[in-house]
């Protein structure tokens, strides 16, 4: 019976095809423009994730706090070689890990100078590094030799430098000191995001001296996951773990390092080493509100393209309804149940509203894939806040679904007010209506 149902349904939709046309282009580009954007926002999550397991994070990040002073703190762990191998019971998701040392200096210049936030790595370890940096001067290999640092385009003019250049940087050590060292620039890397534009490379060991650390320490050891949706949990386990064997670990906190830093740790009364867990959306937590702000406005267009929508069924729907009042008084006059008529309208708006928004959400996805393939590179001041440099949507197929069939759902609701008046309709008075 309901294949039936489904011939006559269909039969009725192809025989008004400029008005059903027109209804469906409405919820076509409805699904394709919700989808879009939820594939903007989708970009600009997995740039972050890339600008932050490349320059600031791993997925999950094994750092801590050294106070020599309750009100002197360093980003340090001490005899990270322990913590990293009982790190490694505990984590059987881990894929790859790095060893950082944190800092940040004032770097100057023969001409200019600026604030740096500054990774000490050892390059030959740093697989991502390799894989995501685009170098634009120099190469990344001769950051394995001490002494030399790597910038990224944006830093490079500030300071007006090359590569071969020599900048001076200049640091407080953890006793309250401050110690200076000259680096040769020997890479130049492209801008990638908000990120790149404080965040410096240079050699492990140079760091080390400048802030005159002992070589078993260092400032995070950063875990790169086979699933880094898994995060939070694996933190949380380390948090548990870590604190069993016998080292003092702080208690969850989402914010990146450097604001506990200069905020929390100088007013907490402890001395000795702290170890601290992360995951990278902690550490990326400052630029959180690029994404509220990107989920607000697609609430807010959602909720207006869905009253559009819903206005638009209706009036069409009344129009369509209207039209075939003597077709639906006859249905009635051989026998047809108002439960029927009413069922068979909101089939038709049912399978208008599958059809239309299957048909958005493919085209959507065609249209994403001609973007990301065409390369479009994004302007320098909205590259900041897109966390990519070349424009990429990333649409995840459950959510692309869930788009199309909310939009359906809505379409076939908004219908049943005018089905249900349709059906009401009293035989004889629609037979003989004019129009």
């Amino acid at each position: 019976m309901i294949l039936v149902d489904l011939q006559i349904a269909t039969r009725n939709l192809l025989q008004h095809t400029r008005r059903n046309l027109f209804l469906g282009g409405a919820l076509a580009a409805t699904t394709g423009l919700l989808i879009l954007l939820s594939g903007l926002s989708g970009g600009m999550k997995e740039g972050l994730l890339q600008s932050a397991t490349v320059l600031a994070s791993g997925h999950v990040n094994v750092g801590g706090f050294y106070k020599v002073t309750s009100s002197t703190a360093a980003p340090l762990v001490t005899d990270y070689e322990k913590v990293l191998a009982e790190t490694k019971k505990h984590v059987p998701e881990l894929q790859d890990y790095t060893v950082r040392v944190r800092g940040y200096a004032k770097a100057v210049s023969e001409r200019s100078s600026t604030d740096l936030v500054l990774a000490g790595v050892e390059v030959a370890r740093e697989k991502k590094m390799r894989d995501v940096l685009q170098l634009t001067a120099g190469k990344l290999e001769d950051l394995g030799k001490p002494g030399t640092l790597l910038l990224f385009e944006e830093q490079a003019k500030r300071l007006e430098v090359g590569v071969g250049d020599v900048i001076t940087l200049s640091a407080p050590t953890t006793r309250g000191q401050s110690n200076t060292a000259d680096v040769r620039v020997v890479a130049v890397a492209r801008s990638i995001g908000l990120m790149s534009s404080f965040s410096a490379f240079m050699h492990d060991g140079t760091l080390r001296k400048l802030y005159n650390l002992r070589e078993g320490n260092t400032g995070v050891i950063q875990l790169y996951l086979r699933d880094h949706r898994q995060a939070p949990l694996v933190a949380a386990r380390l948090r548990d773990a870590l604190a069993a064997a016998g080292w003092r670990v702080m208690d969850s906190n989402p914010q990146p390092y450097w604001m506990k830093l200069f905020q929390t740790i100088p007013s907490e009364d402890w001395t000795g080493q702290k170890l601290d867990m992360t995951t990278w959306e902690d550490e990326m937590s400052f630029l959180s509100w690029i994404f509220t702000a990107v989920s607000v406005l697609t609430g807010i267009l959602t909720i207006v393209l869905m009253v559009i929508v819903i206005i638009g069924i209706l009036n069409t729907l009344a129009i369509a309804i209207r039209e075939r009042t003597r077709e639906i008084g006859t249905l009635r006059a051989i026998g047809m149940q108002r439960s029927k008529v009413r069922w068979l309208l909101l089939l038709e708006a049912g399978l208008l509203g599958v059809a239309a928004t299957g048909a958005g959400a493919l085209l959507a996805g065609l249209l994403a894939r001609l973007l990301n393939g065409a390369h479009i590179e994004i302007p320098p001041a909205m590259q900041m806040f897109l966390m990519q440099q070349n424009l990429r949507l990333v649409i995840e197929p459950g959510r692309a679904v869930a788009y199309a069939a909310l939009l359906a759902l809505v379409t076939t609701v908004a219908s049943l007010l005018p089905a249900t008046l349709a059906a009401r309709l009293k035989p004889v008075t629609a037979m003989h209506h004019i129009g």
